[in-house]
């Protein structure tokens, strides 16, 4: 599984995602680093077959609409600590694999509910 993780996720949680043993990159290891525009992130992403990481709303209302980006994990909780996020992938790092063979999916981590959806398939976990 290939991770790209946007502009404000930490390189802690890129660099911990690598320890576990996925290769993860940050946005500002590619293209124009923190001034690449969305849909070239989107672009870069389904291209090379990454998983984009983000906090923005707007990569959700994308694959909503036009299932672009392929595959995102959006996380909805706000300021937590690098800490924790952290530990919520380390906690989920077999559930989010299982995953990956999926053509498109969404991922939605909140504060006590994991929840993806894919044409393929949906659920969740607490």
């Amino acid at each position: 599984m290939k991770l790209l993780c946007d502009v404000h996720i930490s390189y802690r949680l890129t660099k911990a995602l690598q320890n576990f043993g996925f290769e993860a990159i940050h946005v500002n290891q590619i293209l124009e680093k923190w001034h690449t525009k969305d849909k070239d992130i989107t672009n870069f992403a389904d291209k090379n077959n990454y998983v984009i990481i983000s906090k923005d709303s707007d990569f959700k209302t994308s694959f909503l609409l036009n299932q672009r980006p392929r595959k995102l994990i959006k996380i909805n909780l706000g300021n937590i600590s690098n800490s924790h996020l952290i530990k919520i992938f380390k906690n989920n790092i077999d559930r989010f694999r299982g995953l990956n063979g999926l053509s498109t999916f969404i991922i939605e981590i909140d504060y006590n509910l994991i929840t993806y959806f894919s044409e393929e398939r949906e659920g969740f976990w607490s």
